[in-house]
């Protein structure tokens, strides 16, 4: 079995689509299909639904979908193992990180880099979930995200972050003199916040429900960018990560302001699946992360 006809595979079951699957693949879709019919001529299953374009996986499909990805994983690293045995770790550190703790890119980069000069930094977004369950099959080193609040299983974790919110309005929209906001009146406001797909969205929402609050956002989206791009336009007001705050500072048109009371502190880090042996780049970044101190971390990269 070629394990080329595996990735083929399981592109095609991730981007749902042939040109998409052999581009991401680099190869022609001819070539992506020629090696998916081989696969289920080794394997005497159908595993494709299709006509003229991609309709699904068959159930035979679906049942070697997670197989195929544990098994180049499982290639993955034993490459990894292999180019550790050299003084120096080389090659790319894949990265898969929830919106939220994208304010952690840049210390934990810095930091994973000075460290292994070897390697380059590749990341990608996603929710816990996905994360989650791409770090299961190996798909990526490691992940940040949430520690406390709908743990990933079977994992070993380092605290990058303690988190706390900030709520952000354009200036001149009544708040330039105001030191704080409450729960109450923020509420009340017209926010626009992340869909509830998204773990952020979720424990705020568990904020304000503890406060016999509930919110109806006048906007929804699945990126920071586009909260802060319509809270630039002045109509809406948002509430996101202290990160955020900590990364748009020195911008005169926004206004941040700490919510009160103050709610508890939630911690933001490195995850990586617990297995052993575990893999180099894996190893790296876990070491690199229990070197830093979650409580200056970030204060201490956006002063500099």
């Amino acid at each position: 079995m070629q394990l080329q006809h595996l990735r083929y595979f399981v592109a095609l079951a991730r981007a749902r689509h042939f040109a998409e699957a052999a581009n991401a693949c680099g190869v022609s879709q001819p070539t992506l299909s020629a090696g998916l019919a081989a696969l289920e001529q080794e394997l005497g299953k159908r595993l494709v639904e299709r006509d003229r374009r991609f309709i699904g996986l068959t159930a035979q499909g679906e049942a070697i979908l997670p197989w195929a990805e544990q098994a180049l994983g499982a290639v993955r690293g034993l490459s990894q193992a292999a180019s550790a045995s050299t003084q120096t770790l080389t090659g790319e550190f894949r990265l898969h990180a929830i919106p939220a703790a994208l304010g952690l890119v840049g210390p934990f980069g810095e930091a994973l880099l000075a460290a292994n000069p070897g390697l380059t930094l590749s990341i990608q977004t996603g929710t816990s979930r996905e994360i989650e369950q791409s770090l299961l099959v190996n798909e990526f080193d490691a992940g940040l995200t949430y520690l406390d609040h709908e743990p990933p299983a079977n994992m070993l974790t380092a605290p990058l972050h303690l988190e706390q919110y900030a709520f952000i309005a354009r200036r001149d929209r009544g708040f330039d003199q105001r030191e704080s906001i409450g729960w109450e009146e923020l509420a009340e406001l017209p926010m626009c916040l992340l869909h509830q797909g998204m773990q952020y969205r979720r424990i705020l929402d568990r904020q304000f429900a503890m406060r016999g609050l509930s919110v109806n956002p006048v906007a929804i989206a699945d990126s920071y960018i586009s909260l802060i791009s319509l809270v630039r336009s002045g109509a809406f007001v948002s509430v996101v990560p202290d990160g955020y705050a900590r990364l748009m500072q020195g911008m005169d048109w926004c206004r941040f302001l700490p919510i009160e009371p103050a709610a508890e502190l939630r911690r933001v880090g490195l995850v990586v699946v617990n297995r052993d042996p575990l893999g180099a780049m894996a190893r790296a970044g876990l070491t690199v992360a229990q070197r830093l101190d979650p409580s200056t971390l970030i204060d201490k990269f956006y002063q500099t």
